[in-house]
């Protein structure tokens, strides 16, 4: 059994690059937020847009995997 994945460097830089998926992550929702015409939260919640819902979900699941791509 090979314990290479328990090395502090290994979890250190395991912890860094998700810091630094979360933070790319949040950055393209707060531009995508900012180009778009309107409120995305507010028409979300307060509206309950169900299709904006399912838009943003796709949108945000896509810039996931470009992250994860992108770090691997």
């Amino acid at each position: 059994m090979d314990f290479d994945m328990l090395k502090p460097g290994a979890i250190v830089a395991s912890l860094v690059f998700a810091l630094l998926g979360i933070v790319v992550f949040w950055l393209c929702f707060i531009i995508i937020d900012k180009i778009t015409p309107y409120d995305l939260w507010g028409e979300i919640v307060e509206k309950q847009n169900v299709a904006l819902a399912l838009v943003v979900a796709a949108m945000s699941l896509g810039i996931c995997i470009i992250v994860a791509a992108a770090i691997h």
